[in-house]
């Protein structure tokens, strides 16, 4: 596949994936501790909360929307455990540290959801069988609470969102929840203002598909990375002519495998056909910045001279 030239291994200046891993210092890293600690407790007591009141009021809005609170409550809990495991510096048994928890955790989350999902469901078929009388003006009073907390939780963590992906999956997942709660309000006042008590088991349903609708893509990226599958928005065939569009000396890269190390890092290993003649170190550094600006921090990249024959078009992944 050409004349070996000479193997170039390292990782690239990681100027985003470093600052990531240490969310820019340490002042950060105690920030975003003390966001996940006050959010898990914010919505563990309120988990205990609206579910009390659910069970009371025997509302399965408001049951279901505690199993998804609770849900997040254990997202919140894993990522912090996450993010923490990925501060972990590199040893002899795990050169990467423990980064790759970060996509356990996502993946585990996304399997937390789904079980929250198939809850809720049956729990709204069967209100829907069997519609209750419900307190619709108390029901409204609780998510409103809850509207408050989740908006005030999704608050703590928007100075960091994006930073790292794990805190802009907390973000994200806590707005997200703020907007389910605000469903849950409405379903309160129509039962207040009209006395459809069967707005409640289709508020539970409504919700159990917005959380479907986000947990599809958390369940297939995690899916996809935790199969060191390419991550989602690189193309291997586009990185390649990005690289030789980018710097002349390179004529052409083929065996590139691309995959993640965390959720907020990726790895590239690849063969590079330089013209002869080439200063090797210059080239390097450029390469690596490319790639760094399309989202791949570490690269390993090995050298190579052209040879009759070698590295055809489609010669872009696998060996």
């Amino acid at each position: 596949m050409g004349k070996h030239l000479k193997n170039e291994t390292g990782h690239g200046h990681d100027r985003h994936g470093h600052s990531h891993a240490h969310v820019h210092g340490m002042d950060s890293f105690q920030h975003l501790n003390r966001a996940f600690v006050l959010g898990i407790t914010l919505n563990l007591v309120y988990v205990a909360v609206e579910l009390s009141a659910g069970f009371i009021l025997d509302s399965v809005s408001l049951i279901s929307d505690a199993g998804h609170n609770f849900s997040d409550v254990i997202s919140l809990v894993l990522a912090m455990i996450a993010f923490k495991l990925a501060q972990v510096r590199p040893s002899a048994n795990y050169t990467y540290g423990y980064k790759k928890s970060t996509i356990l955790v996502s993946l585990l989350n996304a399997l937390i959801l789904l079980a929250a999902i198939g809850f809720i469901v049956w729990e709204s078929i069967e209100k829907l069988k069997e519609p209750q009388p419900l307190q619709g003006g108390t029901i409204a009073w609780v998510a409103g609470v809850g509207i408050v907390i989740n908006a005030f939780t999704a608050w703590l963590f928007m100075k960091d969102r994006k930073r790292d992906l794990n805190v802009q999956g907390a973000f994200l997942h806590m707005a997200a929840d703020t907007l389910v709660s605000v469903g849950v309000v409405i379903s309160g006042i129509v039962i207040s203002v009209t006395g459809w008590n069967i707005i409640d088991p289709i508020i539970g349903l409504v919700i159990a598909a917005v959380i479907l609708f986000s947990t599809i893509h958390l369940l297939t990226d995690s899916l996809r990375l935790s199969l060191d599958g390419v991550p989602r928005g690189i193309v291997p065939s586009q990185v390649k002519e990005r690289v030789i569009e980018a710097e002349p000396s390179v004529k052409d890269m083929h065996h590139i495998h691309i995959w993640a190390i965390s959720t907020t890092q990726n790895a590239l290993t690849a063969h590079v056909v330089v013209a002869p003649g080439t200063d090797l170190g210059a080239v390097k550094m450029s390469v690596k910045k490319r790639l760094a600006d399309m989202g791949i921090t570490h690269s390993t990249l090995e050298f190579e001279y052209p040879d009759e024959g070698c590295c055809t078009e489609d010669d872009y992944a696998g060996d």
